[in-house]
């Protein structure tokens, strides 16, 4: 059996990911062999169509705080709640039910009233989620501060009193940012810029002026006297994902290939389903494709084979009885109304 001396047994031959950092709310890692669009991909993927949960519709039952409806109903949107394993919730455009239900949907309620003369804080604690779910994850409200208390709400004086009832639906950021699961995205290649994709201003010194990023260790500067290669693409992409607590930091990364995935397919299948059914002007696809509508204005059909004009016998022009003349003489498609093509 004949082997490519170029490929090594321990040369990798596919996308290699190699972590640099970890942590519970954030991941650095680097991508290798793979070209720029994936990489880039990738990383528009995880900043806008990974799927989490946050509170999209609220209910004000009470609210006699100096805070507006509106303005505390955007706040408890922006109140990270729990995603994992949020495929088990249905879109609410998918689902059957009028509004929102158990299938689609997490019931929050939040009710507190100041009864001291001191100030009361409203926290993301003070939400409590309905038990009626797809699973005990879901909805959870995000807390990560020593205290265990949460987001803040509202402030309230004796006398204020809040009830609301929240329902979370599941969602991507390209919808609304209170569904992102990450609060930044770092993406970084060609740390010496190399490749010139960048024009770095400068007044005297660009080295100087332009200090290095940290991966500017890992890969070898350019060296003088080397011509420049017009054909060289980037091969290490330098990734650093910061979540906001819906989601672990390496699930936002496999949520974000298993979308990009799915994007992929539905692509290819649209090219499979299009080899077998033709489209465009030659009248296939799913539509018929490029044609006129079956019936006329009145319900008549339409004249002819659709290239006569409503002059005379329908293929007349105003220069002529028969439409074969024009005041430059005959046409190159034959007289007394006939037409060149066989």
């Amino acid at each position: 059996m004949d082997y490519d001396p170029m490929v090594m047994d321990t040369e990798a031959v596919g996308p290699s990911v190699k972590i640099t950092e970890a942590g519970p709310h954030h991941v650095d890692f680097e991508l290798s062999h793979v070209d720029l669009s994936f990489a880039n991909s990738l990383r528009r993927v995880v900043l806008a169509e990974v799927p989490t949960m946050a509170i999209d519709l609220v209910e004000v039952e009470a609210n006699t705080s100096v805070l507006a409806d509106e303005f505390i109903s955007h706040r408890l949107g922006l109140v990270p709640l729990n995603s994992k394993n949020v495929d088990d919730v249905v879109y609410s455009r998918d689902c059957d039910c009028d509004q929102y239900c158990e299938l689609c949907s997490v019931t929050l309620t939040l009710h507190a009233r100041c009864t001291g003369d001191e100030i009361m804080r409203v926290y993301a604690r003070d939400l409590v989620v309905d038990p009626l779910r797809p699973n005990q994850w879901v909805g959870n409200p995000v807390i990560t501060d020593p205290d265990g208390l949460g987001t803040v709400i509202a402030k309230l004086r004796k006398g204020q009193e809040l009830r609301m009832k929240c329902v979370a639906k599941k969602g991507i950021a390209k919808e609304h940012a209170k569904w992102a699961p990450t609060s930044a995205v770092g993406f970084e290649y060609d740390p010496h810029n190399k490749l010139r994709h960048m024009s770095l201003w400068y007044e005297e010194d660009a080295a100087k002026e332009w200090p290095k990023s940290k991966y500017a260790e890992w890969e070898e500067p350019a060296q003088d006297g080397v011509p420049f290669d017009y054909d060289a693409v980037p091969e290490r992409f330098y990734f650093e994902v910061e979540s906001v607590g819906n989601l672990e930091p390496d699930a936002i990364i496999q949520q974000g290939i298993k979308v990009l995935q799915q994007k992929l397919a539905a692509v290819i299948q649209d090219l499979t389903e299009g080899e077998s059914h033709t489209n465009g002007i030659n009248g296939g696809g799913a539509y018929g494709g490029s044609r006129s509508p079956n019936n006329g204005i009145n319900g008549q059909n339409w004249q002819d084979q659709g290239y006569t004009t409503p002059y005379d016998g329908g293929n007349a022009s105003t220069w002529g009885a028969n439409g074969a003349a024009t005041p430059y003489g005959a046409t190159p498609y034959g007289q007394n109304g006939t037409s060149g093509w066989n």
